[in-house]
């Protein structure tokens, strides 16, 4: 199957979106997402990414009323409440995303908290500059306290799009540490290797210069950038009552397949970070280095990649 051809002869403008979501809050989130692409399109910006669970948040220092053993009737209130704020896919939000991509022109990939039935994903939705919707990406393994609260994704969702800006997948947060994982998506040709997180700290910018350098990719990592205020006020969490309290710093930035950084990292605050992108630069850099091509040794390495969807109940 012959691939889309590159816009602009394999050079385009890309952003990454460091902002707050408005925690719990869908309709609100939404339209500050629909703001935020268009300012980003006017800017020039052909693909958009959004942070890990924007649409509704990322419940940092949320512990849900859970100790081994017990849970209390006000963690499952706020499990409710998060229930309540999250995404079906497909649904309306869907749509009004896929609508915002195709009025901008751009290429959309955003983190959404998904709902499916009574069980939650930390998902990634991707949309093509006309709007239709590629598909989602599950994280195969929410990290730490997470897992009480998202499910698990599968390998059916190891996703990389062809689209007329090249090879577009992504990978969430701590995901970015399991190698093996990071190889699969090597082997699909990834180009832009989106990786939205909620991690703030300087070791994370250094595997983002790792995996860049590594797949000869080029890399958006995209954080939110919050303060307390950006929480609902009865929000049980470590944080005090100061309402410009930074809880999460962003460190969002875009390096190129050589590890250069092209844009950030950026600390200051919300903010649009955008770079050019030049796809040459991933066949330049896979001159002396395709980990899985010329530099592997599968007579020696080899992994297996089961991508089958894994339900718990099949009717036939």
């Amino acid at each position: 199957m012959q691939r889309p051809k590159p816009e602009g002869g394999g050079r385009f403008i890309a952003a990454v979106v460091q902002a707050a979501a408005v925690a719990f809050d869908l309709d609100r989130s939404l339209e500050k997402a629909q703001e935020l692409t268009a300012e980003a399109a006017r800017r020039g910006a052909q693909l958009v990414v959004f942070p890990e669970a924007f649409l509704s948040g990322y419940p940092r220092g949320l512990d849900f009323g859970a100790t081994i053993g017990e849970r209390t009737d006000e963690g499952r209130e706020d499990f409710r409440r998060y229930w309540e704020s999250s995404v079906e896919v497909p649904g309306p939000v869907v749509d009004a995303l896929g609508e915002t991509a195709r009025k901008h022109r751009v290429h959309l990939v955003i983190g959404v908290v998904e709902r499916d039935g009574g069980t939650l994903y930390c998902t990634i939705l991707f949309f093509a500059g006309d709007g239709r919707f590629l598909g989602k990406h599950r994280k195969v393994m929410p990290t730490g306290l997470e897992r009480l609260v998202w499910g698990f994704g599968d390998g059916s969702t190891l996703s990389v799009y062809d689209t007329s800006l090249g090879r577009i997948g992504a990978v969430v947060c701590w995901e970015n540490y399991l190698p093996l994982l990071r190889a699969t998506m090597y082997s699909k040709g990834v180009e832009i290797y989106c990786a939205p997180t909620a991690d703030a700290r300087d070791v994370w910018l250094a595997s983002m210069r790792h995996i860049a350098v590594e797949g000869r990719c080029f890399v958006l990592s995209c954080n939110q950038f919050n303060r307390r205020r950006d929480f609902p006020a009865d929000y049980r969490s470590r944080f005090g009552p100061d309402p410009e309290e930074v809880v999460t710093s962003g460190g969002s930035c875009i390096v190129d397949p050589f590890g250069r950084f092209l844009a950030g990292p950026d600390r200051e605050g919300e903010t649009i970070l955008t770079a050019e992108i030049d796809r040459a630069e991933v066949v330049r850099g896979k001159y002396d280095l395709d980990v899985v091509g010329h530099y592997a040794r599968p007579d020696i390495f080899q992994l297996t990649v089961d991508e089958r969807p894994k339900r718990p109940v099949e009717r036939t």
